[in-house]
């Protein structure tokens, strides 16, 4: 990678398009889907923690084992969009807008 065009970026978009290439790249595909198995991850354990659950007691709550909420907090697996919806809304009283674009 050249660090002459990393310095030249202007913003953080062109960062990713010279390290991972443009979107539809495979390579930046994949960094992409990574990016938002960690934003979840880290908005399911912020959310559990604000509602001071343990992960023994969400995977409780809702039918699942704490193994399965560590890994999701962990970015470790895929999640089901209604596995997701269970999880927020039924085990953490969170509402989730889901924006495609």
């Amino acid at each position: 990678m050249d660090k002459e065009m990393i310095s030249n970026a202007k913003n953080f978009d062109e960062l990713l398009d010279i390290k991972y290439g443009k979107i539809g790249v495979k390579k930046r595909d994949e960094f992409e889907e990574k990016a938002q198995y960690y934003v979840i991850s880290e908005i399911l354990k912020e959310a559990r923690r604000e509602a001071k659950m343990t992960q023994e007691q969400l995977a409780e709550k809702v039918g699942t084992k704490k193994s399965y909420i560590s890994r999701l907090e962990n970015g470790k697996c895929d999640i089901q969009l209604s596995t997701l919806y269970r999880i927020f809304e039924f085990g953490l009283g969170k509402k989730i807008n889901l924006l495609i674009g």
